[in-house]
């Protein structure tokens, strides 16, 4: 029944969006007199992209000559460009790249433009994918089964020819090597396929740190005064010599050593002196990064910024654009370690959300500066022959600074300071908020408009394609005149609201986001992201009731397109009221208008460029009172995305539920009951004969644990839960934050002076188990539980290694338990189960933050192979998720974290969540994928919307 209740949604959601209309889509845009809605047309790619994206077919079937659905209808109407994404590659950054591509998918699959999507492995072996490969969180998720669901080719050549058949146009989303360094664009080259972005000599020449800083003061561009180690004999007395030169301490001067060749994040760190740099660049060419180490000045006192610049000349005229430049900012709150102090921008602050880095775009820069800044990283294109898109970073240094450099050096000093220029990405990143959609929106480009923009750049060049209109010609300009609330008929209101208190907000933002990117898809639906303002002292939800009280006092701000594109929801705050303060919001119109104006002034040239689609509009303050009102009064539907605190606790759920106001996921007793992991086990505790188990618990108060000696604690909860090791977690937040393996007192020890002292995370590796990084609720929960620590086998997933069966699985399977996480969705009383997850951890035994939520990183076997659990037990396991949802009175959907016995299918739950993870890489995606058919996001999250506008009948 409930299997069937699923399915008949979503074949009635498929046949609605069949017979949809043209889409006119509406911009939410409340302004401080009148909340109004401004129409603007999407893109031809986002009217179709919800038809178009659910065709491709399932990663079991054959990946050779997919066609999206209405492609030939297409054709008779206009010529299809057919676009190959090639993600993967062989460096540290792959799972990266998968996000790009999956982003880049996205936003730019449309009736008039067919992607087909290409892996390479890290061996440099190339598959042609199903798209819903893509959608996989990590690379290891899918290399250990391409050999049966993707079709390889045996030669470059073989590749080339497929290409030469089925594309028009490669768009290479590798990042680091073999994407960045030319790899790629060589073999291209070589057969003759037209591909986006910049040539292999010169991708060589810009990826290489070393030779980009000698061609760049070659061009007259002041340089960061470095020195190349090559693993020789003479690294140590050319280094000793460099450091003398540079003024530089040979026992502590801090220098930065980083790879030459490995991209802007990989392998960087911080030295001291001359034998601690020699060591580290030793270590990065001993680890395999590269055999070539760059040593660098530190460059104490300056700023960070990065820049994009987009190329609007026409053919082979370079004319580069430099859009408004992100100011990058490390901050550090609370109690760190030394090491943090000295912290640069690296792999984990770029793609974890988290409050060690903000970003300000345009910067808070004098604004010469910034004009500074564009001139030159437009010269700095031009000049080393790169093509339609690139990022170039680099630093601001105030006069106070001393950088030494050749008199001939004349771009970079200005009045104000001196501007360099670091690194050179040749592929930017293009995750959902990555640096490329953030500034591109800043000036009104959708993620659609400026990706298809920068394609319809690189057909120029190529004869055959440059005779076509171009795949954005259906794109007209946003209208200017906003309607108001009378005109809105015809459409479907939709709330999206993420962020809050909880150690888990910056999650949130990425789950909102993401549901919001999604929803934009369908014709019939207005989407207004919404902010849940954090309060001046975060929330660890302690206190159900007074949070209630609380929440009456709480702020929610609508938000305009480009302050949805931020990294933190401190951040979307903070641009809030920046964007509303006067003298700032006229600094930001008054460049972004000299950047649309350099713009247009290449653009007009293209006939494809009708317009930019996204107007500079300011957000909207209301108290949460005002919001609801707001949502009852045009009759919107609330779509939660706020992890933790008042958004899962029922909180939220009660004061929606009050005006009538429909809002998705379980209603207000459900989300109590879960949000309390003792309350979820007291009401299951009865289906233990059933097969569905629940772990013993132990609760107790922070304070309670700071005042009684440790041992005695360690003894008495060992004893009472009969256990020599524990797992312990805050009793009322999220599922990712404060969750640690405790083996004995002197980690209990540790974990409780963490508590004490406020510590934000808890380094790697500080207890007596091997773990990687704990983020710690902030502030402190006053509740923790304690309860026995579950051991299951390790699974080693392996694109090498294979087992005597010849598989790439390595799992002994002595306890038969594996821990799992299913979605689960449906009515009240017929909720359906997805295909459970495995989750494979890649170090220590709990699942990091970044093994959760950052996409690229953790591992997750969906559907569970058959060589761990029987398809029999697999049943049995989702006959119980069923039952534990249908007794918990579960609707719209969850997610149950368990552990499953691979031979009976018995379940030991460990929590239910009633607001998942929704980001881009969450599992439950990959789980609606594995359904039959396979549900794309778009669908997946159009369901969500459609269960929670049912269920509900407004009160007049």
């Amino acid at each position: 029944m409930a299997s069937v209740a699923l399915g008949s949604t979503l074949t009635l959601l498929r046949a609605n969006q069949n017979d949809a209309a043209p889409h006119k889509p509406l911009i939410f845009t409340p302004n401080l007199n009148s909340l109004r809605f401004n129409h603007s047309l999407r893109t031809h790619a986002s009217s179709t992209r919800c038809r178009s994206v659910e065709a491709p077919r399932a990663a079991s079937e054959a990946v050779e000559d997919v066609i999206v659905e209405g492609v030939e209808e297409v054709k008779e109407k206009g010529r299809v460009l057919r676009v190959g994404v090639v993600c993967g590659g062989p460096s540290a950054e792959r799972g990266i790249s998968l996000n790009s591509a999956r982003s880049v998918i996205d936003h730019i699959q449309g009736e008039d433009l067919h992607v087909s999507c290409y892996y390479i492995d890290s061996e440099l072996n190339a598959f042609a994918i199903s798209p819903a490969q893509v959608y996989s969180n990590t690379p290891a998720d899918f290399d250990f089964k391409l050999e049966s669901l993707a079709q390889g080719f045996k030669s470059w050549s073989d590749f080339a020819d497929h290409l030469a058949v089925n594309v028009d146009i490669v768009f290479p989303v590798i990042h680091g090597q073999f994407g960045e360094d030319g790899g790629i664009q060589e073999v291209l080259e070589r057969y003759n396929i037209p591909f986006v972005g910049t040539g292999s000599n010169e991708c060589r020449q810009a990826f290489d740190k070393y030779n980009a800083s000698l061609e760049l003061s070659r061009h007259g561009f002041v340089t960061v005064p470095s020195c190349l180690v090559e693993g020789s004999e003479a690294d140590e007395p050319e280094l000793s010599e460099w450091f003398a030169k540079n003024q530089l301490d040979p026992s502590s001067g801090k220098v930065v050593v980083k790879p030459a060749r490995a991209g802007s994040s990989i392998g960087v760190t911080v030295a001291y002196g001359l034998a601690d740099s020699l060591v580290k660049a030793n270590a990065i060419i001993i680890e395999g990064i590269d055999s070539k180490v760059l040593v660098e000045i530190f460059l104490e006192g300056g700023s960070e910024f990065t820049a994009i610049v987009l190329d609007v000349g026409y053919g082979t005229d370079s004319h580069p654009v430099v859009l408004l430049p992100t100011e990058v900012e490390l901050q550090f709150l609370g109690s760190v370690d030394v090491g943090e102090k000295d912290a640069i921008f690296n792999y984990r602050r770029k793609y974890l959300p988290t409050q060690q880095v903000a970003y300000h775009t345009p910067p808070r820069f004098p604004i010469d500066v910034i004009e500074n800044i564009r001139d030159g990283a437009s010269q700095l294109f031009k000049r080393l022959g790169l093509r339609d898109f690139a990022r170039i970073d680099g630093w601001f240094l105030p006069n106070s600074v001393h950088v030494p450099s050749s008199p001939d050096s004349k771009f970079g000093r200005t009045e104000k300071g001196t501007i360099l220029y670091t690194d050179i990405n040749l592929i930017s990143g293009m995750e959902q908020t990555s640096f490329l959609f953030q500034q591109a929106s800043k000036v009104g480009f959708s993620h659609a408009n400026i990706l298809r923009g920068i394609i319809n750049h690189a057909c120029l060049r190529f004869p055959h394609l440059a005779s076509c209109d171009g795949v954005s010609g259906d794109l007209p300009r946003t209208l200017k005149s906003p309607l108001l609330k009378d005109d809105w008929e015809g459409t479907q209101k939709v709330f999206v609201i993420f962020g809050g208190d909880t150690s888990e907000r910056q999650v949130s933002l990425m789950s909102g986001t993401n549901v919001w990117l999604n929803l934009q898809a369908f014709d019939d639906l207005e989407v207004l992201p919404c902010l849940l303002a954090p309060t001046n002292g975060n929330s660890s939800s302690n206190d159900v009731d007074k949070n209630e009280v609380d929440a009456t006092s709480r702020t929610v701000w609508s938000l305009p397109y480009s302050l949805v594109l931020r990294h933190t929801t401190e951040e979307v705050l903070a641009a809030c009221v920046e964007a509303i303060e006067p003298d700032r919001a006229a600094l930001t119109s008054q460049l972004r208008n000299r950047v649309i104006n350099d713009l247009m002034e290449g653009f007009k040239k293209h006939s494809w460029f009708t317009g930019f689609d996204i107007n500079d509009e300011l957000p909207v303050k209301f108290s949460i009172e005002e919001w609801i009102k707001l949502a009852k009064e045009v009759k919107a539907t609330v779509f939660i995305a706020v992890h933790g605190g008042i958004g899962e606790d029922g909180t939220l759920q009660s004061l929606l539920e009050a005006e009538g106001v429909p809002h998705t996921g379980p209603g207000v007793l459900a989300s109590k009951i879960c949000m309390d992991k003792v309350a979820t086990s007291v009401a299951l505790k009865h289906l233990s004969d059933l097969g569905v188990l629940t772990i013993n618990k132990d609760v107790r108060r922070r304070d309670e644990l700071l005042s009684t000696p440790i041992p005695n604690v360690w003894h008495e909860l060992t004893s009472k839960l009969q256990c020599e090791t524990l797992c312990v977690k805050p009793a009322r937040d999220g599922c990712s934050t404060g969750v640690a393996r405790l083996c004995c007192d002197g980690d209990l020890s540790m974990y409780v002076k963490a508590l004490e002292d406020c510590l934000l995370r808890i380094p790697p590796n500080s207890l007596s188990k091997e773990h990687g990084m704990i983020e710690m609720p902030n502030p402190p929960p006053e509740l923790l539980i304690f309860e026995p620590f579950i051991e299951t086998d390790d699974i080693i997933v392996s694109s090498k290694s294979m087992n005597e069966n010849g598989h790439h699985l390595m799992w002994k399977g002595q306890s038969r338990w594996v821990e799992i996480t299913v979605g689960v969705i449906g009515k009240q009383g017929l909720m359906h189960s997805l295909s459970p997850s495995i989750t494979v951890k890649e170090s220590g035994d709990i699942l990091s933050l970044e093994e959760k939520f950052q996409g690229g990183t953790g591992i997750n076997l969906t559907p569970p192979p058959s060589s761990i659990i029987s398809h029999e037990a697999l049943q049995k396991c989702k006959q119980n998720m069923e039952m534990i949802a249908n007794t918990l009175e579960l609707e719209g959907f969850s997610r149950i974290d368990a552990f499953v016995n691979v031979d009976s299918g018995e379940v030991l739950v460990i929590e239910v969540n009633t607001v998942p993870g929704m980001t881009p890489s969450t599992v439950l995606i990959h789980q609606a994928l594995a359904e039959e058919p396979p549900v794309y996001p778009h669908q997946f999250f159009r369901t969500l919307l459609d269960l929670a506008s049912e269920r509900t009948i407004y009160i007049s």
